[in-house]
């Protein structure tokens, strides 16, 4: 495996250890539980298939989840469990990830932004929230930018509206652009600990390591590339939909600076930071941030 040292490192430097959590290879990951989710499928126009999960009333507040690059709508399964019902929320795994399609292009911020616009029109939804974690932030805020008529708000989690100038970021990006094959248990479970502050569920945590690891090689490249090419500052000034940044004070892969002109830059926008917590915020705290999301969504 081409290890991802240097940025890691830097990661793991800041992270107290997961000791909760287990090095169990895929083949020991906990047999098939009954499903609490009903996994659905919708195609997008060009024929883009793409699995989510829905719950909640269908008058309720349209709310779309958007995870980070290699997870799935998994990432949003404990916030899910606590959402209250009348809020009309749909998780979905972006193109390439999870068991979405996987095309051989259209992995900018942009194209993941159109994609969640081609949600909203075939679910017939007018507008909605738009809640994007890491890579998935800086695509809620890709799409607010580009479709302020759907953007009924913003949640921006553990992201950044520039990525390539994070301490580590241009040397993790060349390691990734280095690999080949297919990507390990080994190196999912060490990029996603890297994450961490805080322990978590470890039979959730397998999850999360296996999910990762679906995603193809080419498609993290591409999708790493788009990250880190994108630089939406300015661009953030034009967004007037209420926007709600959280960020965790030991996130190793965005910096509070970051987030500072995130908030200076949207003009309806506050700043929310979860002290002691790392870059998944909603992995290790997911009842505040439910409650922080109710909250924000209440105040709409």
């Amino acid at each position: 495996m081409k290890r991802i040292a240097i940025f890691l490192l830097i990661a793991a430097s800041c992270q107290q250890p997961a000791t909760q959590l287990s090095n169990a290879a895929p083949e020991t990951v906990a047999a098939d539980q009954p499903a609490k989710h009903t996994v659905k499928t919708i195609t997008l126009p060009g024929k883009l298939n793409l699995q989510y999960v829905e719950q909640g009333d269908a008058s309720g507040i349209p709310v779309i989840l958007l995870h980070g690059i290699t997870d799935s709508w998994h990432s949003f399964e404990p916030v899910l469990e606590q959402l209250p019902k009348n809020i009309h929320a749909f998780a979905i795994s972006q193109r390439g990830h999870g068991d979405s399609d996987r095309p051989s292009q259209g992995y900018t911020p942009q194209d993941f932004a159109d994609d969640v616009a081609a949600f909203i029109r075939e679910k017939k939804l007018q507008s909605a929230v738009v809640v994007g974690h890491s890579m998935g932030g800086m695509v809620a805020q890709q799409f607010a930018i580009s479709y302020p008529e759907l953007t009924k708000g913003l949640v921006i989690i553990d992201s950044d509206a520039e990525f390539n100038s994070n301490p580590g970021m241009p040397e993790f990006y060349a390691q990734v652009m280095k690999m080949e094959g297919s990507i390990s248990y080994a190196f999912m479970d060490e990029f996603q600990r890297a994450t961490l502050s805080r322990p978590i569920d470890s039979t959730w945590y397998k999850t999360l390591v296996t999910e990762g690891t679906k995603v193809p090689v080419r498609v993290f490249q591409a999708a790493l590339t788009g990250i880190v090419q994108s630089n939406l500052r300015e661009d953030l000034k034009k967004v007037n939909a209420p926007t709600l940044i959280l960020w965790g004070d030991k996130d190793a892969f965005c910096t509070r600076k970051g987030q500072d002109i995130m908030n200076n830059n949207i003009r309806n926008s506050s700043l929310v930071i979860y002290e002691g917590v790392g870059h998944a915020l909603h992995w290790e705290e997911p009842a505040r941030f439910v409650k922080d999301l109710t909250a924000f969504l209440q105040g709409l």
